[in-house]
């Protein structure tokens, strides 16, 4: 046996977890997020569920759904959470309605109904004038504060927030428009 075969091995290994998880990190991360209230917490789930992917990555069968075994260890590392801070809050899902949750996130991966959402999102964007595309990409893209948008768009914060609040508003009904006559 040549003994530079295991590295090579290990290294392709590592290679097709890195490359798996690139490709399907942001979904997994938007499965999170809509399982876990707070955005740091996702945050901390999604990486710790990462770190159980690296470790039981010798379980995964090449070519295979790459992204439905990762959602469900995900899907365990959130049930964990929520055990690990049930003692600290009050208000939590029922396990069984994060579950149905959990399923339908799963149909609507299935039935590609986030890139249809996402298509039509952009193509909505796109119809909105340049200043309010900017500061679209101000506050969700760049992470902007209100307090820094107001500055440099020289409006009131109130008026930033009235203005976020109709953008949101009239994005969602394009949405729901350009999704209806597909």
């Amino acid at each position: 046996m040549n003994p530079d075969a295991e590295p090579s091995a290990e290294s392709d290994r590592t290679e097709a977890f890195l490359r798996l998880l690139t490709e399907h990190e942001r979904r997994l991360s938007i499965y999170v997020t809509g399982l876990v209230a707070c955005p740091q917490d996702a945050q901390d789930v999604l990486q710790e569920g990462k770190i159980v992917m690296w470790r039981q990555f010798h379980q995964f069968e090449l070519g295979t759904n790459f992204a439905a075994w990762a959602r469900k260890i995900l899907f365990y590392q959130i049930l964990a959470f929520r055990r690990r801070s049930k003692r600290d809050r009050s208000e939590f899902l029922s396990d069984r309605l994060l579950e149905t949750l959990s399923e339908e996130s799963e149909s609507a991966i299935r039935e590609q109904r986030w890139q249809r959402r996402e298509k039509a999102l952009q193509e909505c964007v796109t119809k909105l004038s340049g200043e309010h595309r900017e500061i679209l990409e101000l506050r969700y893209r760049d992470e902007a504060s209100i307090e820094g948008i107001s500055r440099r768009t020289e409006r009131t914060e109130g008026a930033v927030y009235r203005l976020l609040s109709r953008l949101r508003k009239n994005l969602h009904q394009c949405v729901e428009k350009e999704l209806s006559q597909a």
